[in-house]
């Protein structure tokens, strides 16, 4: 303070006003340390959870599968997953690529929120619904390779395969990086401005993906080569597209109205090492860091016998992971972001044109 008089002094201030100006410089300085010392202390405390992730050592350990079955507050069996039983936790966030998209960029996509007043049931299974449509039910294995795009299946002619190798190969800055993750609602919006082609014309390999050598670092993206791998099937006449790309509001009832009425959806969420362990039951986060974004197929819901509501979603990390493919997660509490990121579109009727040959009848009576 003796320092601020002396200096208020110089510039010829009176007694009476260098005691006011120096007091309420004192009480700024004051607030500046203060504000200081606070910031200092919560990066502190904000470093001290977690831990410098080591990127090569495995991503199971048995201490973990122990820690949560042990828990009875957990709500699911945690098991050493032979999915990745020789993952490092590298390697698994290298699965994990559902980029959020920018805020400015959402403003031009429509939400679609459901009226109250659906009777919608306590348990829905979309593949006991429409038994007709076998994609529900398919389990992939995307091996290496971040390939959220297999789970398109409101598609009648279309196979999740074809729909995963081509909108990785094709859709290019569009959708995201490729084998390195992208915008999921952009791949719905490629389906409506550009279409993708069938499995005919350009199979993911097999049905199980295990043919499917992998991408970064061990194998680049895969072309796309606008070409049919069957050299009779021309290859725009192979594609099929949406009518609509759009997200569903968050709340429960309305992503819930959405699968019943227009069939399955697709949801991002956050993944945290203890997911790669899930066996049964229904998951909550419970231990371990934040790896990723990851995006699944939602298909149904239900309560189970203790009361617990949950989500029904297959995966695809192949049936060697999880409830032989398929996770329940918690429903109604938005565990680890589940219910504000979904997205879905509408298949058009130029897909029914297309694939039974009838262009030309059908247009002209349309006339």
């Amino acid at each position: 303070m003796r320092c601020v008089s002396q200096l208020l002094v110089g510039f010829g201030i009176g007694r009476g006003e260098r005691e006011k100006m120096g007091f309420a410089i004192g009480r700024i300085c004051f607030c500046i340390v203060l504000l200081v010392t606070i910031h200092l202390h919560l990066q502190v405390i904000a470093g001290k959870p977690t831990l410098p992730l080591e990127l090569n050592t495995k991503i199971l350990q048995e201490s973990v599968v122990k820690s949560i079955n042990d828990n009875v507050q957990a709500g699911w069996k945690a098991s050493m997953n032979p999915r990745f039983a020789n993952y490092t936790v590298g390697q698994f966030m290298h699965l994990l690529g559902v980029k959020s998209m920018p805020k400015g960029d959402l403003k031009d996509i429509s939400v679609v929120t459901h009226k109250s007043g659906l009777n919608l049931p306590k348990t829905f299974d979309a593949r006991t619904a429409w038994p007709q449509c076998s994609t529900i039910g398919k389990i992939l294995d995307q091996v290496t390779c971040f390939s959220f795009l297999s789970f398109l299946t409101r598609f009648p002619y279309l196979l999740p395969n074809d729909i995963c190798r081509f909108l990785t190969a094709c859709c290019g800055f569009m959708c995201g990086d490729g084998c390195d993750g992208g915008y999921p609602i952009s791949a719905w919006r490629y389906f409506v401005h550009t279409g993708v082609v069938t499995e005919e014309c350009d199979p993911y390999f097999d049905n199980t993906g295990c043919s499917h050598p992998g991408c970064e670092p061990a194998y680049p993206t895969p072309k796309c080569e606008k070409k049919c791998k069957r050299e009779n099937l021309p290859w725009e006449e192979s594609k099929r597209f949406g009518v609509s790309a759009y997200r569903i509001s968050s709340d429960p009832y309305s992503i819930m109205a959405e699968i019943l009425k227009n069939g399955p959806v697709e949801v991002s969420f956050t993944v945290y090492e203890d997911f790669a362990y899930y066996k049964s039951g229904v998951y909550k986060h419970m231990t371990g860091d934040e790896m990723g974004g990851h995006a699944v197929k939602l298909i149904g819901w239900g309560t189970t016998d203790n009361g617990e509501d949950y989500w029904l979603l297959a995966n695809q990390w192949n049936r060697s992971w999880g409830d032989d493919g398929y996770f329940m997660i918690r429903r109604g509490t938005n565990e680890c972001g589940i219910e504000e990121d979904v997205v879905a579109g509408l298949p058009s009727p130029r897909n029914l044109i297309t694939a039974y040959g009838r262009v030309d009848t059908l247009l002209d009576a349309s006339i």
